[in-house]
């Protein structure tokens, strides 16, 4: 479970970003978050991901305060909420099976990423979490050939691999064709609903939020001005995101 009280973000000499953000987020919740450009959206989900210093607020993660936990508190967040980019970077010259063991950064070894060696668990594991997203014919295709689609569904494998409980994912379906946005979208909402992984994700437009998500934040001027469960937004609602 997230708990999120009085986030806000404020630029080093500059206004706040994100003012007085407060929510829960439970096992399984499939949450879109909405807002016009400029309104906080990417910033939320970088902040949620530690990606981001937050200048006030407080954050529980499975019940255990991370802001004032120490580094162990935060490096868990950093291996368990993942930050899945609207384009997510795969070394275009390895395979998809390397990328996904690999990993990203701060969750790998640096000998490993020097080296691209793999245990056979990491090879069995890669392979089982890719299997499982229907891409077990794009293992050994190097990245810089696999569609946008694809190189999402990678990257929620990647994140899988490596003990991912969250998911928060910025625009996961822009510039996508609606047949691969399906895809990518349907794969997160059935982790939420098999596994219990939490998603959080940016789908501004068109109606992906309201096909998919079961919850949907809006954001304007980078506060929290919609918490709406279960339905499609009213025309009231939309015009305060404008």
């Amino acid at each position: 479970m997230l708990r999120i009280k009085g986030l806000t973000k404020r630029i080093p000499g500059g206004p706040k970003v994100l003012s007085d953000i407060s929510f829960d987020a439970y096992e399984g919740d499939f949450i879109a978050v909405k807002g016009s450009s400029g309104s906080g959206k990417s910033m939320l989900l970088k902040c949620l991901a530690l990606q981001e210093a937050w200048s006030s607020g407080s954050y529980q993660f499975d019940g255990k305060d991370v802001l004032g936990g120490g580094w162990s508190a935060k490096m868990k967040v950093k291996r368990q909420v993942a930050y899945l980019e609207e384009k997510p970077y795969l070394n275009p010259d390895k395979t998809g099976l390397k990328n996904v063991i690999i990993g990203s950064v701060s969750q790998t070894p640096a000998w490993r990423r020097w080296t691209g060696m793999m245990r056979n668990d990491d090879y069995m594991g890669a392979m089982d979490m890719i299997e499982k997203r229907g891409l077990i014919d794009k293992a050994h295709m190097k990245a810089k050939h696999l569609s946008g689609g694809e190189r999402q569904r990678m990257a929620i494998a990647r994140a899988l691999v490596h003990g991912a409980k969250v998911i928060v994912a910025d625009e996961p379906v822009s510039g996508l064709d609606p047949h691969a946005a399906d895809a990518v979208l349907g794969e997160l909402k059935a982790l939420c609903k098999d596994e219990g992984i939490i998603v959080i994700a940016v789908l501004h437009q068109g109606d992906w939020a309201e096909r998919y998500a079961d919850r949907i934040l809006g954001l304007n001027g980078g506060q929290l001005v919609l918490d709406v469960y279960g339905r499609r937004l009213t025309e009231r609602e939309k015009r305060q995101l404008d």
